[in-house]
């Protein structure tokens, strides 16, 4: 009966730190997209002064199936912008700093918006009222570069919570061309400034 029982505690210890030694090596949420540490490292690097608070990431967070309104108020989602690298911003119109950050992403909309690029800004302003509210911000502002993409249900927003990726306004995440996050920033930062535009270089140059 003693042999039985440390016949049994053996295997029980055994199958215990198998199960320990695969769940310790497995991914606990399923990665969208490979890791891209040294193209989240070259942003990081090049993220400095103004853009200091910058993050380099490239965990494997992607967005592809991130919904939102086009200006015209359809349906769309980061996937239709495949082939582009992305600069997406959250803002809404209720947001002092995100107000105050709008000319700089006209600016840098106007310089590097292309083919290959481009300044996402999505507006998160709830409900329908909401969206009138942004829109007439933009129109206010005059800025012409920054076409008005917007979530009135601010579930885009939630999903940066829930996964701790951004807890405020405004946010901005930095994607590559298969919408794979590269790296994030919380709160505002001055973009036309020669800091922002080394980090929009940076990942231009990947």
């Amino acid at each position: 009966m003693l042999r039985l029982a440390l016949t049994l505690g053996v295997a029980i210890v055994a199958v215990g730190i198998t199960s320990w030694i695969f769940l310790s090596n497995a991914d606990p949420v399923a990665r969208e997209c490979p890791l891209q540490i040294e193209r989240a490292e070259a942003i990081d690097s090049a993220a400095t002064g103004e853009l200091a608070a910058l993050n380099g990431t490239g965990e494997g967070r992607g967005y592809r199936s991130m919904t939102f309104k086009k200006p015209d108020g359809s349906d769309t989602s980061i996937s239709a912008f495949s082939g582009k690298r992305l600069l997406v911003n959250f803002w809404a119109s209720w947001c002092v700093p995100c107000r105050e950050e709008m000319p700089e992403l006209d600016e840098i909309a106007e310089k590097y918006n292309s083919e290959s690029f481009m300044v996402l800004p999505i507006n998160l302003d709830i409900g329908e009222s909401g969206r009138e509210k942004g829109q007439a911000f933009i129109a206010e502002g005059g800025w012409s570069n920054l076409p008005f993409y917007a979530d009135n249900t601010y579930e885009a927003f939630e999903r940066l919570k829930t996964e701790a990726v951004a807890v405020g306004l405004p946010a901005t995440l930095v994607l590559d061309e298969g919408g794979c996050e590269l790296a994030v920033l919380q709160g505002p930062a001055k973009w036309a400034h020669a800091d922002g535009e080394a980090v929009i270089e940076a990942v231009l140059a990947q």
